[in-house]
């Protein structure tokens, strides 16, 4: 049977899913129900995104399901407060790399450049760029604390600046998260730069229609070639049930996760 449009989407939505379990609550046990959460009958998310002390959990869990080599592992550093301490953070990078995170999502100092203080920002993306080594580095933006469109261009220029390989709207630990207005000034400044850099939505990205009005967002100002795992992700953990919902898997059987303010 031939997908409907939305059906298309959400297919397709899955497959650069960042699958997410950042809750004050987590456990092995816990993400070792996220690793099975990802094992779908439609595929797998690009990636899991966990907390560092369950770096090894992912590892484990994804291996013990023979999708290891297909779902990358993510983490954060200078999360979530995006604190304005360089060596914090690059020493944060160069830990996780170590413990063998694949991607690396790092809060920018986002109240530093709210303040007037423009160069921190770029100096820190930097520093864990090179503690990066061959690992993604994400940057978050937090672009519901920024708020403005010239706060928030000024950081994805920093950003940009700095190195970063994927631009990030946000933690999912604040009011505001990814709103289609911010990815707007996100992509359009991926654009401008020329450079290959990548896009995550993050927070509040919860139905096949939230998902399909990004990616038909992005296919305008990048085209539709650009919307692939090494260029999009969306940062997330109730929009799975919603994709296999609209897929015709019987979510009663897939495992879901939780709706909770800390899984985005």
């Amino acid at each position: 049977m031939t997908d409907t449009p939305l059906q298309a989407d959400a297919r397709r939505a899955l497959a650069l899913m960042d699958l997410t379990s950042l809750n004050a609550d987590d456990s092995e046990v816990s993400i070792d129900a996220l690793c099975a959460q990802a094992d779908t009958p439609v595929g797998a998310p690009a990636a899991l995104c966990v907390y560092p002390a369950f770096i090894a959990a992912a590892h484990r869990g994804l291996s013990e399901r023979g999708l290891r080599q297909r779902v990358r592992i993510a983490t954060v550093t200078n999360f979530p407060d995006g604190s304005d301490d360089i060596a914090r953070a690059e020493r944060e990078t160069r830990e996780v790399v170590a413990a063998g995170a694949d991607e690396v999502d790092v809060v920018f100092p986002y109240r530093a450049l709210m303040a007037g203080q423009q160069t921190i920002g770029r100096d820190l993306v930097a520093a864990c760029k090179a503690a990066c080594g061959e690992a993604t580095l994400k940057v978050i933006l937090e672009t519901g604390e920024l708020a403005t469109p010239t706060l928030i261009r000024q950081a994805c220029e920093l950003a940009i600046a700095g190195g970063a390989d994927f631009l990030k709207t946000s933690t999912g630990k604040v009011p505001v998260n990814a709103t289609l207005e911010s990815a707007e000034l996100l992509l359009e400044a991926i654009k401008r730069s020329g450079a290959d850099i990548g896009f995550k939505a993050a927070g509040g990205v919860r139905s096949s229609e939230d998902a399909a009005a990004y990616l038909a967002l992005a296919e305008r100002i990048m085209g539709a070639d650009w919307v692939t795992p090494a260029h999009f992700r969306f940062g997330a953990s109730s929009l799975l049930g919603n994709l296999l919902d609209t897929l015709g898997v019987d979510t009663s059987v897939a495992a879901q996760q939780p709706d909770t303010p800390g899984g985005y």
